[in-house]
């Protein structure tokens, strides 16, 4: 029998859903420049990727382009104006947290969004409860799907890696989980692209909605 003692998730398309602010940005980015926009149904898939994955779809810039820095920065300049404007917390977020709290298991949050971003967003999403420990894309040397953010989460609260589950919606989530020897849910709801082949990385449960994970750590504690 596992005794799963916290849960930690991804944040963008897991937790709250940041399309919206991330797309907006990258649409104004793209008029400034003279390019066209795109809509936010295709610029969903790409949320949780990060400002690489944005830049690449919507101007074709990739980490090689010499001018790629310069529209990181502009990108980030951009977000920076809008990044809790239309940000929302996904429907029953809250009421999974609040059954965790009444289950006494703690949650946190490991994200590769920077800490820049991180650390202003988390207390405007209205959590029931307050997450236990936050790890941003620069706390550790290394970012998901390392597992250093992974183990520095267990650290902080004080909780072994076995007895921790992580919920996310990319596959770097459900990699950096696994090495770490956590159980592991996919977020089903997040921001999958057409591309992805979920039912290829090896998560242990899927969720369809965030109230699904009750149900899924009860089979996990009774396994």
């Amino acid at each position: 029998m596992s005794t799963i003692q916290a849960v930690l998730f991804d944040l963008d398309g897991t937790l709250a859903d940041t399309a919206l602010d991330l797309g907006g940005a990258l649409n104004r980015l793209l008029r400034k420049r003279g390019l066209p926009e795109k809509p936010l149904e295709q610029i969903r898939p790409f949320a949780s990727h990060g400002t690489t994955a944005l830049l690449a779809f919507g101007a074709n810039i990739h980490t090689d382009h010499p001018d790629y820095p310069q529209w990181r920065q502009a990108y980030l300049d951009e977000y920076n104006q809008c990044f809790d404007h239309d940000t929302v917390l996904f429907a029953e977020t809250n009421a999974l947290i609040s059954t965790l709290h009444q289950r006494n298991i703690t949650w946190g949050i490991i994200t590769n969004k920077p800490k820049f971003f991180t650390d202003r967003l988390v207390p405007k999403l209205g959590f029931v409860h307050a997450p236990a420990v936050i790890v941003s894309r620069d706390t550790c040397a290394e970012a998901k799907p390392s597992t250093l953010p992974m183990f520095y989460a267990c650290e902080q609260i004080g909780v072994d890696a076995a007895n921790c589950v992580y919920v996310g919606d990319a596959e770097r989530d459900i990699i950096a989980g696994r090495n770490a020897g956590m159980k592991t849910i996919f977020a089903a709801w997040g921001y999958i692209g057409a591309d992805d082949k979920p039912e290829t990385w090896g998560y242990d449960a899927l969720a369809h909605n965030p109230l699904q994970i009750a149900d899924i750590l009860n089979a996990f504690q009774a396994a």
